[in-house]
């Protein structure tokens, strides 16, 4: 027998473009206008459910407290229609109120004077939350969320008519959670205290619902306490979305004021260049190499990665960004590769281990803390000990509706979550105790950088950002470059700011590209005269001071939280319970990590526009863009016209590098040119370089003299012990050491920690023709910036712990596969009757250093190499 649900007086929460609204602005304001819409369909009628399996085709979405039992009717509260000037005003002066109130006791007093709260918790939804039994805080979390107006949030969404050709399956999800709210509703009506095995089941499927719910609400409550907690993040989103249908506009687009401070202005930042200044630049490198004891690593690697579109392939499962296989390896073991290259050229410089702290911000977006965690555990934490690293989790805050300020909501008592910007890393790692942290690590610096980005470690750029900052105790510093029109990035000002008391701030910031349009900038076309034209990009490659920082965000007020945005440029895609795909205009609160900077400025007392520099807390960097920023973000489409923030294009500018660095030693190589031209084409050839064979290209540049590099070949190089001296290459060339670095060792905590420069793999190449089919450039199933790609024919040689090889004089044709087993060398020659091949065992006293080493020596601001023959 089939039981049945009857509705009236429905209010409708429509989150897609089928339901429509009314709304606009008047005086200058914006209203929401929540339209109870003609249920035609819907008033009086019986939905008829039967009471075994249910198929629901989505048809609409109805926020009600329906009561299952076999004929309810029951009246469901419904949102009126708000001017969001006047709804700010109502939740800031609520905010005041709350913050007013000494205890828990009093704040709930004053949430049950809110009309709002009055009218949901004496609805019969009100009545079934009490019966959770919950706590006195727990209760205070449920009516902030109601008075700010999302009691969508706890109510059960029923949606949808039955549709027998949909199919005659059952559904689990639809047993498990929907049912299970009107199970709990009906058994509060009829006053029963246990109900039959299913329907316990049911219930406890809810309750673990609603735990789930409370849990993500305390997070928002207390990460956001600085702005007041649930109601603060609401405010501050009605107030962003207000923002961001206001006229108010700029017309000129260089150094006007600010639509939203009359006293602020914009000028361009003056910097070092470090293309043009390259003296300066060796010195400001070689300062962050001395640097590198009292310094730290940051990652932020929150962030979901969705345009990545990145599944496991074997659960199908997506993965975050970090995971993202590139050049033969994820992109976090990216980040960890050039962390020990620059600290093997510490040790090769000064003959001292040092071991940088990493900490790094992961979230729960897709298991992306579990996965990094397991990810570092597989890999041995990449030889550094766990005790070098620190994992702290971002908190995920709700998304609102573009067109309503309403959180999205994909299930019973389940908002949709995101995480909340990269901005956040500074007030979670004052809380979770990350300075203090590298304080025990006797750190006082630390660079940042993403993880997206794979060339922010070519040549000076890291070094020398960190040294400039290090060496003259700067607050905070930006690495930058020029700006790309197809880029989705900020820019970097001079902000200067006559403050109230008649003094002049300056410091040097960013501005978030969501952000453009409050400030009349025009995204695209860039305009010579235009401020993107002339302002560097902003590429969230950060100095810090560790107690500069601390001191700011420990501060307790909205400093806290710099930057906050809502990003209402992006389609937000999520599935609800029944596994129906949404697709509507939205966005959550973030804050921009970079912008940490504003509370850095510096104060005079007179206007001093040409202040220098050196006189700033804040500083910038420049570098050509390729040498700077790169980043894989988004998955290609076919229909693309561009590869700008795709691992694809992101592979062609380490490809420049490559050549840049490359045809600097005498190599004869093919150009890379724009990227137009690769739309549809391979890319002119595949060199894959290990960072520590630099990573400071003056470094780079001893270790490669002379030879050539033919279109279509592919050379990648996994050692730091290296000569390639007159070498031929037409094809593929592959080596690939066991210890690129040094060797690993168990210490007394068990973990393996690498021990730099012992017993490292070594390859000499001097006057050596390869020839061979190399890659076969035409295969479909070719993925060159993953490198996974097939060959026709390749010379490949592995080193096995410290072995060596060396090719003199010889030329090596067609298909060649060398393993080198530790201890010994392996010579490859010009014999009477051909190649001629000799392994001759290392001898004892060499084991450790090898036969050979490259000798690491300072000229003035330089590095020069000596190659030490034993």
């Amino acid at each position: 027998m089939a039981s049945s649900i009857t509705t009236t007086n429905t209010a409708v929460f429509a989150q897609g473009a089928n339901h429509g609204r009314n709304g606009g602005t008047r005086s200058g304001s914006l209203s929401f206008h929540f339209r109870r819409p003609s249920f035609s369909s819907y008033s009086s009628k019986t939905l008829h459910v039967p009471a075994s399996s249910n198929q629901l085709l989505l048809s609409t979405r109805i926020s009600s407290s329906f009561v299952a039992s076999s004929s309810s009717t029951v009246s469901v509260p419904h949102p009126s229609a708000f001017d969001v000037g006047d709804e700010i005003s109502r939740l800031e002066t609520l905010r005041t109120r709350l913050s007013q109130a000494g205890t828990l006791k009093d704040k709930l007093s004053v949430l049950d004077g809110d009309r709002l709260v009055q009218d949901f918790f004496n609805s019969s939804t009100g009545e079934a939350l009490r019966s959770f039994n919950l706590k006195p805080s727990e209760v205070y979390l449920l009516k902030c969320v109601v008075a700010a107006r999302q009691e969508h949030v706890l109510y059960h969404e029923h949606v949808g008519q039955l549709n027998s050709s949909y199919g005659g399956g059952s559904n689990s999800e639809m047993s498990a959670l929907k049912a299970a709210f009107f199970t709990l509703l009906e058994m509060i009506e009829k006053g029963e205290v246990s109900g039959g095995h299913g329907s316990r089941v049911r219930m406890d499927a809810t309750v673990a619902l609603m735990k789930k719910l409370l849990s993500t609400l305390e997070e928002v409550e207390s990460f956001y306490d600085c702005i007041g907690g649930i109601i603060g993040y609401q405010i501050v989103v009605l107030q962003l979305l207000l923002a961001s249908n206001s006229s108010a506009r700029i017309s000129s687009l260089t150094c006007k004021e600010d639509a939203n401070s009359g006293n602020r202005k914009y000028y361009v930042p003056a910097g070092v260049d470090l293309l043009k200044d390259a003296e300066y630049a060796s010195q400001a490198a070689l300062w962050g190499i001395e640097a590198l004891p009292e310094l730290g690593e940051i990652y932020p690697l929150g962030g979901s990665g969705d345009r990545l579109g990145l599944t496991d392939p074997e659960t199908g499962e997506c993965l975050p960004a970090a995971m993202l296989p590139y050049c033969g390896r994820t992109l976090l073991e990216g980040l960890i590769r050039d962390l020990q290259a620059r600290e093997f050229l510490y040790f090769k410089k000064f003959g001292r281990q040092c071991i940088t702290p990493v900490a790094i911000m992961t979230s729960s977006a897709k298991n992306n803390h579990e996965r990094i965690k397991a990810l570092c555990k597989e890999k041995g934490w990449f030889g550094r000990g766990e005790n070098s690293f620190f994992l702290f989790e971002q908190p995920q805050v709700p998304v609102v509706d573009a067109e309503d300020a309403q959180w999205l909501v994909h299930g019973p008592f389940s908002p949709v979550l995101k995480p909340g910007g990269h901005g956040v890393i500074w007030k979670l790692a004052w809380q979770k105790g990350v300075f203090d942290w590298f304080y025990s690590h006797d750190r006082k610096g630390a660079t940042i950088r993403q993880v997206s980005n794979v060339v922010a470690a070519t040549d000076v750029t890291l070094l020398a950002l960190a040294g400039i900052g290090h060496r003259h105790k700067k607050k905070l510093g930006f690495a930058s470059c020029e700006r790309s029109s197809a880029a989705t990035e900020g820019i970097n000002v001079l902000i200067e700011q006559k403050e109230a008391d008649s003094s002049w701030s300056y410091c040097i910031t960013c501005i978030e590209y969501t952000e453009f349009d409050k400030l009349g900038i025009t995204d695209s076309p860039l305009s010579p005269s235009g401020l993107q034209a002339n302002f560097p990009a902003n590429t969230n490659i950060l100095y810090i001071d560790l107690t500069s920082v601390e001191k700011i965000v420990s501060s307790e007020r909205s400093a806290c939280l710099p930057g906050l945005v809502l990003n209402l440029k992006k389609r937000i895609s999520f599935r609800d319970h029944l596994g129906f795909l949404h697709s509507v205009q939205g966005g959550r609160l973030e804050c921009t990590m970079q912008n940490i900077a504003d509370y850095c400025s510096n104060r005079f007392p007179s206007q001093n526009l040409g202040v220098t520099k050196e006189r700033l807390d804040t500083f910038i960097v420049h570098n050509e863009r390729k040498r700077v920023t790169s980043s894989a973000k988004r998955k290609r489409k076919v229909s693309d016209k561009t590869l700008h923030q795709t691992p694809d294009g992101a592979l062609l500018d380490i490809m420049r590098n490559a050549y840049d660095i490359l045809s600097s030693c005498n190599i004869k190589m093919p150009e890379v040119a724009d990227n137009v031209h690769y739309l549809h084409s391979v890319p002119p050839f595949l060199i894959l370089l290990h960072p520590a064979l630099g990573p400071l290209w003056e470094v780079t540049r001893q270790k490669f003299q002379g030879g050539s590099i033919a279109q279509g070949s592919e050379l990648q190089i996994e050692v730091a012990e290296f000569l390639w001296k007159n070498v031929e290459l037409d094809g593929s060339l592959t080596i690939v050491a066991e210890n690129i670095m040094g060797s690993t060792s168990s210490a007394e905590s068990g973990s393996s920690l690498i021990r730099y420069g012992y017993r490292c793999g070594r390859c000499k190449l001097q006057n050596v023709k390869i020839v061979n089919r190399g890659i076969d450039w035409n295969n479909a199933d070719n993925s060159f910036w993953r490198h996974d790609v097939k060959r026709f024919e390749t010379m490949r040689v592995t080193l096995l712990g410290n072995a060596e090889f060396e090719a003199v004089d010889v030329v090596l044709e067609g298909n060649h596969v060398y393993e080198v087993p530790s201890g010994y060398k392996l010579l490859v020659t010009n014999g009477n009757s051909g190649v001629s091949t000799r392994l001759v065992p290392i001898q004892k006293e060499m084991m450790d250093c090898g036969s050979w080493f490259w000798k690491y020596n300072r000229n003035e601001s330089h590095i020069t190499l000596e190659m030490v023959e034993l």
